[in-house]
């Protein structure tokens, strides 16, 4: 509770690092906040050519059932590799000044959540664009879908950032854990397809129910099985509570090991 408070207190100091990383990411560039779209975009018309027709399949509006799915996961595989380092980055600030460390892990997952949010923009123009058309009762459940899986990502986040102040390597492994976990993840492929063998395993991962829920909202349209969600909510709490107790425990040395 008093940690509570106390990143309470120090909600401009989040809200400013979040300002912060979204004016400065593409500072410098020529086409600036744009590539915060282009950048999905891209990722979009790549992933669409290979499954769509190279490794074909028989999705209907296949670049829709893609990108629903492909924001989200660049917010939550951001949100545990690129914040894994992301202590590092402000290690000038750590020694400097005090505050409590959590606001640099909370304002970095917050930044690539508004990044996410922007992006959303573009999902639900494709759909107008389309003709795609939407349940506005399913749109409804969308803001749990995203608080379950801010939650998840942060508590991933807090574990991410404190280990990486003593094991520089995690920031580099986790990249190839993310990559793995995509494709352990129906992101880019339909969870029908997985051998009856291994749903369980797919089952376990809190990242395919999200996933699986944001594709029932937006490409199915309609109201997805929240139960299905409280797994990932679960786990996401967990993973919370659990990524504040050990980076509460490895703060105490940041200083010195930075």
């Amino acid at each position: 509770m008093s940690t509570i408070k106390e990143l309470y207190a120090y909600r401009q100091m989040i809200f400013s690092l979040v300002k912060k990383d979204l004016r400065g990411r593409y500072k410098g560039s020529v086409l600036g906040f744009l590539w915060t779209f282009i950048n999905p975009l891209f990722q979009l018309i790549v992933y669409t050519i290979v499954f769509s027709k190279i490794l074909r399949n028989d999705i209907p509006r296949y670049y829709l059932y893609l990108f629903v799915a492909l924001i989200p996961w660049i917010f939550f595989s951001s949100s545990i590799t690129v914040g894994a380092a992301s202590i590092i980055s402000q290690k000038d600030l750590v020694k400097k000044i005090y505050f409590p460390r959590m606001v640099i892990p909370i304002s970095y997952v917050t930044s690539c959540f508004v990044n996410m949010l922007l992006c959303f923009i573009v999902i639900f123009a494709v759909i107008i664009v389309t003709g795609a058309g939407v349940n506005f009762l399913a749109l409804l459940t969308l803001p749990v879908i995203m608080i379950v899986e801010y939650i998840f990502a942060l508590g991933m986040a807090m574990i991410a950032s404190a280990v990486t102040v003593y094991f520089r390597d995690l920031e580099h492994i986790l990249g190839i854990v993310a990559m793995a976990w995509m494709y352990l993840t129906p992101v880019v492929y339909s969870k029908k397809i997985v051998p009856d063998r291994y749903l369980p395993l797919f089952n376990l991962n809190p990242m395919t129910h999200i996933i699986d829920c944001y594709r029932t909202v937006l490409y199915e349209k309609q109201v997805p099985d929240l139960t299905a969600l409280l797994w990932a909510a679960g786990l996401g709490v967990f993973f919370l509570v659990f990524g504040a107790f050990v980076f509460n425990k490895l703060q105490r040395h940041f200083a010195e090991e930075l």
